[in-house]
């Protein structure tokens, strides 16, 4: 997006964007921040979020507004942004809320929980359902403010060692995954472990993991887990639509200028748009590729599924009935989930379920 369309999106006039232009270049103040993300910079999708906000975001400001991504581990660790925002360490971060359920379960909305919202239902949440001023009022706390910022779509299940015909296949199996799903996984007897992108291969390697999940084919081909475990699964029905974030220390966006600040929402807005596409147009080639190499698609059992969504809205009823703040965001993200799937069942599912099985 260029100037001019920012402009236009701000309310300023085609013909005034031109004698506007040269005077903002000179009179606006340039501020550099740096960014942490959460994902290693070899998953070009996910980390590319990051690249596609500072590139837009230069673009709308002539360069004034300069944001520098680092991949993680390179200022932080990728398990530890939402710490660097709130103490001041980085200005803007970009990762996955779930990741800090740990701080406070409520912020597992933001991403994904399991048998939740599809993409589509999660930006339509997010901007249109009252989900984002819910996510804001949770982060408050920690000194941040949030931006939808990518979506990968539905995920796979992930890769594992041996094949899963029932539940008692899954006890014991210690499996990467974070938020909720892990929650509900270990309901069902898995172990559980929370391990950033960049660390799953080696833990999956030395046999640490016996299984791991991340997002789908073209990441999953990239981190070579096929190479280790051949098994690999779907639905990832713990997250049919997860959402990354852009986190913004709060002292640090109440400084910027209010033409910045407009700046930045539409720079996050491209980079939500772009990775869900980006993800879309790359799935399929690399999918075709696993193949080749041998891996084995295999479906999860009716058991598991069921005994999993029974698990997952288990545990939300009980967070709900001890924490407040929780039981107000499920409450407005539950109602979406039930009157959106009631009409996406019609119109969209109707003509998925016609078409797709007769190009597989």
């Amino acid at each position: 997006m260029d100037r001019r369309n920012f402009l236009k999106k701000a309310g300023v006039g085609v013909a005034a964007s031109t004698v506007f232009g040269p005077v903002f270049a000179q009179t606006a103040p340039s501020i550099r921040w740096r960014l942490a993300s959460s994902f290693p910079k070899s998953l070009d999708t996910i980390y590319g979020a990051a690249e596609v906000l500072a590139k837009t975001l230069s673009d709308l400001t002539d360069g004034k507004f300069q944001i520098r991504p680092f991949p993680s581990g390179e200022i932080v660790p990728g398990l530890q942004v939402l710490d660097a925002v709130q103490q001041g360490t980085v200005e803007v971060g970009h990762t996955a809320s779930y990741y800090y359920i740990g701080k406070n379960p409520a912020l597992a909305f933001d991403t994904a929980l399991p048998f939740g919202l599809n993409a589509r239902q999660q930006n339509a949440w997010l901007y249109k359902g009252g989900g984002l001023e819910l996510m804001r009022e949770v982060l408050s706390d920690f000194n941040i403010i949030n931006f939808p910022a990518g979506n990968t779509g539905a995920q796979m299940g992930g890769w594992w060692r041996k094949e899963i015909r029932t539940l008692a296949d899954v006890k014991g199996v210690k499996f990467r995954i974070p938020g909720l799903g892990g929650v509900v996984w270990s309901r069902l007897g898995v172990v559980p472990q929370t391990i950033a992108g960049g660390e799953i291969y080696p833990a999956l390697e030395r046999g640490t993991i016996d299984g791991a999940e991340w997002v789908g084919p073209y990441d999953d081909e990239k981190l070579g887990f096929y190479k280790i475990a051949k098994f690999y699964y779907y639905p990832g029905w713990w997250e049919p639509g997860p959402g990354l974030s852009l986190y913004v220390n709060l002292d640090q966006w109440k400084r910027l200028p209010k033409d910045y600040q407009q700046a930045f929402e539409v720079a996050a807005y491209q980079a939500n748009v772009d990775m869900i596409a980006d993800y879309d147009a790359k799935n399929p080639a690399a999918f075709r590729r696993l193949l080749g190499q041998g891996v084995q698609i295999k479906k999860f059992p009716r058991e598991i599924l069921k005994a999993a969504q029974s698990a997952a809205f288990e545990l939300y009823n009980e967070e709900s009935s001890k924490n407040a703040q929780y039981r107000k965001v499920f409450a407005n993200w539950d109602q979406f989930r039930k009157d959106s799937s009631r009409v996406m069942a019609i119109h969209e599912l109707s003509f998925e379920e016609y078409m797709f099985p007769q190009i597989v």
